[in-house]
């Protein structure tokens, strides 16, 4: 591709995601990193946090201030709500939009009414929305989903994985990493240890994608599994001795009271020596044949980071409105050869 004729990317959000997204993009012949929207960051050089960004390129205070580009890329929230004003400032640039808002992984479910209304401004726009990431995205939905073709009349899923965290910044809150026992009960009690966001997102789109009327869909309250007894260090947090290293969170997706979708996930900063599982499995229960599949493990910084970036070239010509990664060929998000590698983080 001319780099003339790539698509031009704007970040929004320069947390730890959005930076090792763009420096993705960096090295990338796909597309061209223009610029980013960080209020707590801007205005400044983008190369002063993307390493190897154009010198003209810019980080804005705000999307209005921000240079025109092709293809937005938004990592700022979890939440539907907080996004949506973004997505439609962004729809208003003209600008196709991705987003790792988990929430979005499967917007039309839990949050219909808002899903609804960034569909019809993206259609409205000519535009395309896609909630993506390693979980929702990938992992619990569009992966078992493509791993079903292999087999007829699926009677339920089961899912377990072991999540290294320690890449990630600002969400690391929300699990309650490196607090007590004690401050872990008062804070999710508050309201301030919520576990993962996109439990219901990865679990209703495996659903839809099978073809079962979910009647409900269960999550479970984030629960310590494991504290360290000695402290632990990753580029954006500390865990002192006594404190929570590793958080078990699990949902369930039923039809008629029997479970169908079992998935859960310990999510950790993660030592060798823990005895947890080096890998992450999948298994495909069936009438016709029962299929299992394992990994090593997958590391879900490095993961939402490279499908983003993956996708992000593609996105320009997708059908307008709000998509999901089940509405995508495969080969739009595959990596392709000579992708460059993620840096450290």
């Amino acid at each position: 591709m001319n780099s003339t004729d790539a698509p031009r990317v704007l970040l929004v959000g320069l947390g730890a995601v959005g930076r090792a997204v763009g420096a993705l993009l960096v090295g990338a012949s796909q597309c061209r990193l223009v610029g980013a929207v960080d209020p707590a960051t801007g205005p400044g050089d983008l190369a002063s946090v993307v390493p190897g960004a154009d010198p003209a390129a810019r980080v804005a205070a705000g999307v209005a201030d921000a240079p025109d580009a092709d293809v937005a890329f938004v990592a700022t929230t979890s939440f539907v709500a907080e996004v949506e004003p973004i997505i439609n400032a962004l729809l208003d640039r003209g600008m196709d939009v991705v987003t790792i808002c988990e929430q979005l992984g499967f917007g039309f479910f839990d949050h219909g009414p808002v899903a609804r209304r960034i569909d019809a401004r993206a259609r409205a726009a000519g535009r395309t929305v896609l909630g993506t990431g390693c979980n929702p995205g990938i992992l619990l939905d569009t992966l078992p989903m493509l791993l079903s073709s292999l087999t007829t009349d699926v009677t339920s899923v089961t899912m377990r994985r072991t999540a290294e965290m320690s890449g990630y910044g600002g969400i690391l809150s929300k699990f309650g990493f490196g607090l007590t026992a004690t401050q872990f009960a008062a804070q999710r009690k508050e309201g301030g240890v919520i576990g993962h966001v996109g439990f219901r997102e990865s679990v209703a789109a495996l659903g839809d994608g099978l073809g079962w009327s979910l009647d409900e869909i269960v999550v479970d309250e984030p629960a310590p599994v494991l504290f360290t007894e000695h402290p632990r260090t990753t580029p954006h947090l500390t865990l002192e001795a006594g404190t929570i290293a590793v958080l078990r969170h699990s949902a369930k997706g039923l039809v008629d009271g029997r479970v169908v979708v079992d998935a859960a996930i310990d999510f950790g900063i993660f030592e060798t020596a823990d005895s947890f599982p080096e890998g992450d499995s999948w298994r495909i229960d069936s009438g016709f044949q029962t299929l299992q599949f394992s990994s090593s493990r997958v590391d879900s910084y490095a993961s939402t980071v490279a499908v983003a970036a993956n996708v992000i070239p593609s996105l320009p010509g997708f059908p307008p409105g709000l998509l999901t990664m089940a509405d995508l060929p495969p080969k739009n998000f595959s990596a392709k050869a000579g992708s460059p590698h993620l840096a450290t983080r």
